[in-house]
């Protein structure tokens, strides 16, 4: 039996459910990859602003990065996609131009760094290819965050999309603010899983407890 929230304000969730989406097209394109390797239970790290990320299994034991820039007024090519490798895997970013007036440059930070989008309407959709066993963080600001069928570790946030995650492994976050959530994992799986949607729903096969206003 399926259980559907609809969802006023936050929910914390145990397990759940399938599928995600992808985003609106552009103009203009650009295209950036990578492939590398990370030690097994370190991560991998997508920071996206506007645009989708989606991840799928590795078959070849490498990680694979591509990324396509799209846009309609503003340039692609201005904003640029850095990789930052460091002791606990690697980040990889859409970086996207400082304003003049910015008190910070924006900057591609493992696990957060500075974001100031202006006047650009460039687009990044990644595309990532996940090995088993190396964990993947999944963020982004507009856009959906589609995860299918890894064999490790998932945590996946963005602010206007929906996060849809299949994995065999354990998944420590799943948030949108303006979004469903839909969630899969194996059956018999004894974890605390935490899910939080403003505006959305959470989809689970799976008995879930709730805190918070409906």
């Amino acid at each position: 039996m399926r259980t559907k929230l609809i969802n006023n304000l936050l929910a914390l969730a145990l397990i759940g459910a399938t599928v995600g989406a992808a985003a609106p097209p552009a103009a203009q394109s650009g295209d950036f990859r990578w492939s590398g390797t990370v030690a097994e239970g370190n991560t991998v790290e997508i920071r996206g602003v506007n645009g989708s990320v989606r991840a799928l299994a590795s078959e070849d034991g490498l990680i694979h990065v591509e990324a396509t820039r799209r846009a309609g007024r503003s340039d692609a090519e201005s904003v640029r996609i850095e990789v930052v490798e460091h002791d606990e895997g690697v980040t990889i970013c859409a970086v996207y131009p400082s304003p003049p007036d910015a008190a910070r440059a924006n900057e591609c930070r493992p696990g957060g760094g500075s974001i100031n989008v202006r006047d650009n309407d460039v687009e990044v959709d990644f595309l990532v290819r996940v090995p088993a066993g190396v964990r993947f963080a999944g963020n982004t600001v507009n856009g959906n965050i589609e995860v299918e069928r890894l064999r490790s570790d998932v945590r996946a946030a963005t602010v206007n999309g929906r996060v849809s995650v299949q994995t065999t492994g354990f998944v420590s976050r799943a948030a949108t603010v303006n979004g469903d959530i839909e969630l899969a994992m194996p059956a018999g799986l004894n974890a605390e899983f935490h899910a939080s949607t403003v505006n959305g729903s959470i989809d689970s096969d799976f008995p879930i407890v709730v805190t918070g206003r409906f």
